[in-house]
């Protein structure tokens, strides 16, 4: 029925093998089974894409693939802070790689903790489904999109999305590529956050989305509030761990398997979840690193 989608590079090997436990783990052992996990790279070599594929199997999903695909040539890293080009790869996915009538595309920085398959009984054909970002909530009163809403003021105050998680029609990627693209090439000036922002052009300007309850991609907020108090002027909700949840989206570019991540709750879950992702990983007899740190 649906295809997992993750872009995983070099940088993000090891997170990338949590997210996969995690996504496991969210899921009953039929549904692991009916269930598909497709990945998309720029740079693994192959005896990362075994690791993967061992992972995959391990954990129970029924389909495994993975190919190697270059972003869009129009691409552009406005964002290059702790972002790499891999960001694009998330428009590269296609019916014929994907093999199955949906698609859910998830950030590997993510804390997985419940089904996120449920959005697909409410999309449409033509819909992306997506959450709105908590940091950058409405165009023309955050950063993203820089003067977009001065040039289409019938934008201002339209809800602005984040893309660490999506929701599609496999029959639709080829539009939402070129959507993207076009984006890119005439609005260039528009775009802050990267694909992100090129997408949200896309979504504002053809009206198709369906927005989706913030449960399911909840920013950790905790390690922002650790750093300052910004936080608190831009997100209105309680700023504390939300155990409900179904997934934690570590934005930003403090990470949770880095050494000098600030413990909060949430970083602590994930701390854990990767240590017993490492366990699966030795267990397969697989020679890959130990994050710092974990033992």
């Amino acid at each position: 029925m649906y295809a997992f989608g993750l872009c995983i590079d070099q940088n993000y090997l090891t997170p990338g093998l949590a997210t996969i436990t995690a996504l496991a783990d969210s899921l009953t052992p039929k549904a692991r089974h009916q269930a598909a996990l497709r990945i998309l790279t720029l740079d693994l070599a192959p005896a990362d894409a075994l690791l993967l594929a061992q992972l995959a199997k391990r954990a129970g999903f029924g389909s495994f693939g993975l190919a190697h695909r270059t972003p869009l040539r129009s691409c552009r890293m406005a964002d290059a802070s702790y972002i790499t080009v891999t960001t694009y790869l998330r428009f590269e996915f296609t019916p014929a790689f994907v093999r199955r009538p949906y698609l859910i595309y998830v950030d590997a920085d993510t804390l997985v903790r419940g089904d996120l398959s449920e959005p697909l009984g409410t999309l449409l054909l033509g819909e992306v489904g997506a959450v709105r970002d908590e940091f950058n909530p409405a165009v023309g009163e955050c950063p993203a999109l820089p003067g977009a809403a001065e040039r289409w003021p019938r934008l201002r105050g339209l809800p602005y999305y984040n893309a660490g998680l999506l929701w599609v029609r496999t029959a639709d990627m080829p539009r939402i590529r070129s959507g993207v693209e076009r984006a890119l090439v005439r609005q260039r000036r528009h775009i802050l956050h990267n694909d992100q922002d090129a997408l949200n052009l896309w979504l504002l300007h053809a009206g198709h989305v369906r927005p989706v309850g913030s449960g399911y991609n909840r920013f950790e907020v905790g390690r922002f509030l650790e750093r300052g108090n910004w936080v608190r002027r831009v997100v209105t909700r309680p700023l504390r761990p939300d155990p409900s949840a179904a997934l934690v989206h570590f934005v930003g570019p403090e990470k949770p398997w880095q050494p000098g991540c600030p413990r909060t709750e949430d970083v602590r879950e994930y701390r854990l979840l990767l240590r017993r992702t490492m366990r699966h990983v030795r267990a397969m007899g697989a020679a890959h690193p130990e994050p710092t740190g974990l033992r």
